[in-house]
């Protein structure tokens, strides 16, 4: 297995992370540097993380991760779309008998706390894992360009990279969205995890 083989793995691996950083992105326009770092670096720590476990683990378990990872991604994302859909709705309930629509639609939307980016950054790196067990295989076979750990690293440096530009693209995008931002946030989450799901199913 080659490097660039290495680097398209960690694209393709890093597109759903891409996708949620993009959300937190438009959820949060006025995200601080450092936050975005930490969101970017939590996404590249399990994209690391699951392929050296992949590795270390084999075949044992790999076949067991296959098969509930669609679901439990799809849960996990599920639950946080819909809780974000379901703030926004209770909001604007709220300020609409308040009569503040204004100022609901200027309003801040509340920061995504380290439980939710966690659930995000495991939900969007199940893949990886079953990565881990195809190097394993190849390592065996023809070898790795790198050792396992270095393959791993550079598959989490790619998703950090792609998933500071994705948070950077939706707080842009998140002024022509205005009001609705978090709901559109909660429905792409959602989007993702039947994407999984449909993806493991098939």
């Amino acid at each position: 297995m080659a490097v660039w083989e290495i680097i398209f793995i960690g694209i393709a691996l890093s597109m759903d992370a891409f996708a949620v950083g993009l959300t937190d992105g438009i959820v949060e326009p006025n995200m601080r540097p450092l936050k975005a770092f930490l969101i970017a670096f939590s996404f590249a720590f399990f994209q690391f993380a699951m392929p050296v476990a992949g590795y270390c683990f084999g075949a044992a378990v790999a076949s067991f991760v296959e098969r509930v990872a669609p679901y439990l991604s799809f849960a996990l994302l599920l639950l946080l779309g819909g809780k974000m859909i379901f703030d926004e709705a209770k909001e604007y309930a709220a300020h609409r008998r308040e009569r503040t629509l204004c100022n609901y639609l200027a309003k801040e939307k509340k920061p995504l706390g380290f439980g939710g980016l966690l659930l995000q950054s495991v939900a969007t790196s199940f893949d990886a894992f079953a990565v881990g067990v195809t190097l394993l295989a190849a390592d065996t076979g023809a070898g790795l360009p790198y050792h396992i750990a270095l393959c791993a690293l550079l598959i989490g440096a790619v998703t950090f990279s792609l998933s500071v530009l994705a948070v950077s693209i939706g707080s842009k995008t998140s002024q022509k969205i205005g009001g609705g931002a978090e709901t559109a946030g909660g429905v792409i989450l959602i989007a993702i995890g039947v994407k999984i799901l449909l993806e493991g199913i098939i």
